[in-house]
């Protein structure tokens, strides 16, 4: 099966790293508290438990089949895929949907942590989503942070009242 479908729902749906996608085993997914989840090596080699969303889990079900070791993502050959063997995967996507945009793995990433902060997801919770040590990083990608429409002081002012 094509790793295509999780891979994008990794580095979309959670916002992964490349290299955190890329460099994940099978025995890296498990269970806790009812979550289904994927150990991942942060930056500076911390090492963090990420829920996986319900498309993820599917996605790397189909795509794993019956496979339980080895590296999560594999080529053809079954060597682990790279950052730039993901990167041609980004690419060839678009290409298929007809963007013309430049896409790279952390466009994806990039988009995640945007959506995320739009849909209005608190900006602490969206900073352990990305592994951002801080805050004003995952800051950088909030496209309102200007809009003075979500000022402090219309939510302080209707609290009071």
């Amino acid at each position: 099966m094509d790793s295509l479908p999780a891979l994008l729902a990794l580095l979309t749906l959670n916002g992964l790293r490349v290299s955190e996608a890329c460099g994940a085993d099978v025995g890296d997914l498990g269970v806790e508290r009812g979550h289904r989840v994927l150990t991942v090596t942060r930056k500076r080699g911390r090492v963090e438990r990420v829920p996986l969303a319900p498309p993820t889990v599917e996605a790397l079900e189909d795509y794993l089949g019956a496979r339980t070791a080895g590296p999560l993502f594999v080529d053809r050959r079954g060597n682990r895929l790279d950052r730039h063997d993901a990167a041609r995967v980004v690419r060839r996507v678009a290409r298929a949907a007809g963007i013309t945009k430049h896409l790279t793995p952390h466009s994806l990433r990039h988009t995640a942590v945007t959506l995320a902060l739009d849909a209005g997801v608190p900006l602490r919770d969206v900073q352990d989503m990305a592994g951002h040590a801080d805050p004003r990083t995952t800051r950088r990608y909030d496209r309102a942070r200007q809009s003075l429409d979500r000022h402090a002081t219309y939510a302080l002012a209707g609290y009071l009242a």
